[in-house]
């Protein structure tokens, strides 16, 4: 659906476009203290916020050392791994929980890669092969998670969706796409649609975990309809967190009556609104999505290991083909 109908003509965004704030969002001016008798919500909010920032210096320090513990993927070996848990998010997807048999392996993959998924249909001669970004950390120990949306006719969405807890699914990787390292660009925007958003929020994920890597990310990222946003909370979660390092703007080619957001299709117009300047200095521009997105936007790869010439839309605003890479 997304494929056929992204790029139409897009009605007049009503989003707005915000600059960078300097500092943290304004705090509200605090309520009356309460009452004695009801200070236990206070308590409760405190003590989970402490919590929270308890867990992750735990995670990342009290315990063992991710570096340390024993890494799943090889780069050569298929690992089957057992479905443990079946999150439904929408009519057509579900994240998907698969479980180590080493409850304190972790994945060990850099970012960004992907892992390689296998099966067999009943009766074939040949496995399906695809590719798919974990959208939990790399360091989670016990299990990794997919968001899988199911296509009409799509051999391994609708595997994948057909499974129950239990069954087996065969991985390898990882496949390495873009070796990050703190700070490597100033500046990096996401350009995504549909389920090409994975791979960018790996990216983003990794960014703001990393106290040390002061990256500026601007995320543009385009759906047929509002239900297919995928990962809305965990990007909103990031934009409240870090409102003066990342913006994200959504597209909707089916929009409810009520959406402020982009109309239409990912435009030239919005992207030299949004994007940071050709000539701005160390940027990078990562596009990730429907083959008619990348025609349209960047040109199409030619193959994993060839990107390809820059054409469509970056290449008008003036962006180098270094400045891009494809997903």
């Amino acid at each position: 659906m997304f494929a056929r109908q992204t790029f139409r003509c897009a009605q007049p965004l009503k989003q707005s476009f915000r600059k960078y704030s300097a500092e943290a969002a304004p705090k509200s001016t605090p309520p009356p203290p309460p009452k004695k008798a009801n200070l236990t919500p206070v308590y409760v909010g405190v003590g989970l916020a402490g919590l929270a920032a308890g867990v992750y210096r735990y995670s990342n320090s009290a315990v063992a050392e991710p570096k340390d513990r024993p890494k799943v993927f090889d780069g050569e070996s298929w690992v089957d791994l057992k479905l443990a848990n079946i999150e439904v998010l929408s009519p057509n997807t579900k994240r998907l929980r698969f479980a180590y048999d080493d409850p304190e392996a972790v994945s060990g993959i850099p970012v960004a890669s992907a892992l390689l998924t296998r099966f067999k249909p009943t009766g074939a001669e040949k496995n399906v092969l695809r590719p798919y970004t974990p959208t939990s950390d790399e360091e989670t120990p016990g299990y990794l998670e997919l968001v899988v949306k199911a296509y009409p006719g799509g051999p391994m969405s609708e595997h994948m969706h057909s499974m129950n807890v239990n069954q087996r699914l065969s991985f390898k990787g990882p496949l390495v796409k873009y070796p990050w390292e703190a700070n490597k660009h100033d500046h990096i925007a996401l350009i995504a649609g549909g389920t090409g958003i994975t791979p960018m929020y790996q990216l983003a994920r990794e960014i703001f975990k990393n106290p040390d890597d002061k990256t500026k990310v601007t995320l543009v990222f385009g759906n047929v309809t509002e239900e297919d946003i995928l990962l809305k909370k965990e990007l909103q979660d990031l934009e409240n967190t870090y409102p003066q390092r990342f913006r994200a703007f959504y597209v909707l080619d089916k929009p409810p009556a009520e959406w402020t957001g982009g109309k239409g299709f990912i435009t030239k117009e919005l992207l030299k609104t949004v994007l940071p300047e050709p000539k701005e200095g160390n940027i990078k521009l990562f596009i990730c999505g429907p083959p008619p997105m990348y025609k349209a936007i960047s040109g199409a790869k030619v193959s994993p290991k060839d990107q390809g010439e820059l054409t469509g839309i970056l290449a008008d605003l003036g962006y180098s083909k270094e400045q891009v890479f494809k997903f």
